[in-house]
């Protein structure tokens, strides 16, 4: 297979100053798309407020060192579980780049998805396409002002609001919004704010195809990726060239009429009748297009359609291939890992450091001491009286407290003593024990003494 090329296309049509504008199309891809991508927004904007018995169903909480996810509680101990995640996400996306290309940047990639909402509420504002560009090279009127200050109103609420969506999964987000009502945010957490929605704002309204074109490194990565059976949005050139105009067209022609509708409606402005390139994010607004106008003027739809190399030649597509068996192995193998995982999880965790101004106190010719900190930290909410014991309770006795409310005093060190008489062992093993609500945990350390 031929190497993908990075380089852009020339300024597409419909550009003005450097910025082109895309044109909506209709079609089932573009139906295909919204299926996707509306579920996704649905979620991202409201898993934040989702609550499972009066806790966030997913939460990263820096304060309390824990991360609430799916309604499971996980500790940093936990941590593996989610690179564990991150595997499954990684050679899942490699396994769809290698069997249909870059769908995912087309279908569910967020940097695409807010692109389109932003377009949405540019046509919505400004008008179509042609509208926007014949306006670009006029001076602003009265009432093309306000329609532009409204898009931009309107880009900036939305921006806002995904700044505050993503930023409630790292702070309670009723308190924050509830903080801002009363005019009582804080100022670190006004400029965050501030901070995440002009980002937002310049991405998707500003920058848009951008990202896609030199900051995705996934673009540069995928030519490592596809091999010639890979699906993905490609031009039929044996059926479409010679192109020629429908009123100039002959027996000789080939079915594309050269109307520039497939460069107007690509998101990142490329003309896929150039053959494969890195900045094709494979969003098929292409394909809709071009079936729309092969429909009108009575051709075969398919013109521009998913195919692979071998296809475009006249040859069979292989689907089940060594590459392929190979990721889904490993996507199987750490989605396996991670079910055993979250089977496993540690809801508390504890810590015993020894006094180390002293190895031992003789408090008199029979009694030695040691003395402890310990720290019990929880990750289930529902824990919060810890009993604190030892396992050689009569060999060994116990000072301090012997139950730690995990509500005053969750990741505190605590001071403890124990003590033993006439110890036969320089060293000897100890082993404090904790329990609470259906759970128990032990951690061992070692208690030094005397010879006798």
């Amino acid at each position: 297979m031929q190497k993908i090329p990075v380089l852009q296309d020339p300024t597409p049509p419909l550009a003005t100053d450097g910025k082109f504008h895309v044109r909506l199309t209709e079609g089932r891809f573009q139906n295909l798309r919204r299926l996707t991508t509306w579920p996704l927004i649905a979620l991202y904007f409201g898993l934040v407020w989702v609550q499972v018995d009066g806790h966030p169903f997913l939460f990263f909480s820096f304060e309390q060192r824990s991360i609430i996810l799916f309604g499971n509680a996980l500790s940093w101990h936990d941590l593996p579980l989610l690179a564990g995640l991150m595997i499954v996400g990684a050679t899942l996306l490699f396994f769809i780049a290698v069997a249909w290309g870059r769908v995912w940047c087309g279908f569910a990639c967020p940097q695409s998805i807010w692109t389109w909402l932003f377009i949405r509420i540019e046509q919505l504002t400004e008008g179509r396409v042609n509208e926007r560009a014949r306006h670009d090279h006029q001076p602003l009127s009265g009432t093309r002002k306000l329609r532009r200050l409204l898009k931009h109103l309107l880009w900036i609420l939305l921006a806002f609001l995904t700044a505050a969506t993503f930023t409630g999964y790292f702070v309670p987000v009723r308190e924050m919004m509830a903080d801002g009502f009363n005019l009582e945010m804080s100022e670190a957490m006004l400029g965050w704010l501030t901070i995440m929605t002009a980002l937002t704002y310049v991405n998707a309204g500003l920058v848009r195809e951008k990202i896609c074109l030199h900051a995705c490194p996934y673009s540069r990565f995928q030519s490592v990726m596809f091999d010639e059976n890979t699906l993905t949005v490609s031009y039929d050139a044996k059926r479409g060239e010679p192109r020629a105009n429908q009123r100039n067209a002959d027996e000789d022609s080939g079915d594309c009429i050269d109307c520039g509708i497939c460069v107007q409606v690509c998101p990142t402005g490329i003309d896929i009748r150039n053959g494969l390139q890195a900045a094709c994010i494979d969003c098929a607004a292409c394909i809709d297009a071009c079936d729309n106008v092969m429909d009108k003027i009575n051709r075969p739809r398919g013109l521009i359609r998913f195919a692979s190399e071998r296809q475009l030649e006249g040859l069979t597509s292989k689907f089940l291939r060594l590459n392929l068996f190979g990721y889904s192995t490993v996507a199987l193998c750490a989605i396996t890992a991670v079910i055993y995982g979250f089977t496993d999880t540690k809801s508390l965790l504890v810590e015993i450091r020894r006094d180390r101004s002293a190895l031992f106190t003789q408090l008199d010719a029979d009694t030695v001491c040691n003395n402890y900190r310990v720290k019990v930290e929880r990750f289930a909410h529902d824990q919060e009286l810890i009993k604190v014991s030892l396992s050689e309770s009569p060999k060994f006795t116990l000072y301090g407290p012997d139950t730690i409310n995990l509500s005053d005093n969750n990741s505190s060190w605590l001071p403890y003593r124990v003590c033993i008489s006439n110890p036969d062992k320089q060293n000897t093993k100890l082993e404090f024990v904790f329990t609470g609500n259906g759970v128990s945990t032990s951690k061992e350390t070692s208690f030094l003494s005397k010879l006798i």
